[in-house]
């Protein structure tokens, strides 16, 4: 055998070894790389309110698939009828749980105003009405508190968690003031009017992260993230 047909050989033998070895790194990565892709966590919100959906997902990030009412074909009207934040929230995720079988997170928000003895309170979404018009809950707080020198405020989410047959709750309180007239463009609900304390501006005239960080909402959020990242470590 001639020397240039030896190195030719050693050549070829070299590189089909190094290809080999290669697809067979591929072949132990990929089912790795598949298992990280369905470790994100997916929760059902029970909500239809976008801007609810759109804030969770922010806080709690891209490690979880939060996923709305109607993406698990859910359209009819969910009972709320509490006279507490927390009790509807607990009957909205029972009522998921019930008759769609699936782990689920509910929310209840309140504004509470001091000087109007707590209105609106657990009404707050239909403060003006059945019809959940933000706009004009808004124009009737603004009315009730005309004259009022008192314009102390606070809003509270209760977030109702039922994961494996257990259910828990999360609570978030941020306290401020009833501003006399609206400022703002972002947010939703009452925001353009509530002004948190340490804030010289409404929550409609904070970016979304800035909002996120110190609102009812966003607090409670966060202690659900961690009771979630405790599950999934003790189940590991």
């Amino acid at each position: 055998m001639k020397t240039n047909d030896f190195e030719t050989k050693s050549t070829i033998f070299v590189r089909l070894f190094i290809l080999l070895s290669c697809r067979k790194k591929c072949r132990v990565q990929y089912p790795d790389v598949q298992k990280k892709q369905h470790m994100k966590q997916r929760i059902v919100f029970a909500t239809n309110n976008a801007h609810k959906l759109q804030e969770v997902r922010q806080i709690l990030g891209a490690e979880y698939d939060v996923v709305g009412l109607d993406q698990i074909g859910c359209n009819e009207d969910i009972p709320e009828t509490s006279d507490t934040i927390s009790g509807n929230a607990l009957q909205k995720a029972r009522y998921i749980r019930q008759h769609y079988h699936t782990d689920c997170m509910a929310d209840d928000t309140g504004l509470f105003v001091d000087a109007l003895d707590g209105e609106p309170g657990v009404y707050s979404a239909r403060y003006a009405g059945e019809g959940h018009d933000a706009a004009a809950n808004r124009c009737k707080l603004l009315r009730n508190m005309a004259g009022k020198t008192n314009r102390s405020a606070s809003f509270r989410t209760v977030i109702a968690l039922i994961q494996d047959d257990r259910e828990q709750l999360f609570e978030g309180r941020v306290d401020g003031v009833i501003t006399s007239e609206e400022h703002g463009d972002h947010g939703f609900g009452y925001d353009s009017i509530f002004q948190p304390v340490g804030y010289d501006r409404t929550f409609a005239e904070l970016t979304a992260e800035e909002k996120n960080a110190i609102s009812h909402r966003g607090l409670a959020v966060r202690q659900l993230a961690l009771h979630l990242l405790k599950n999934t470590n003790e189940r590991q």
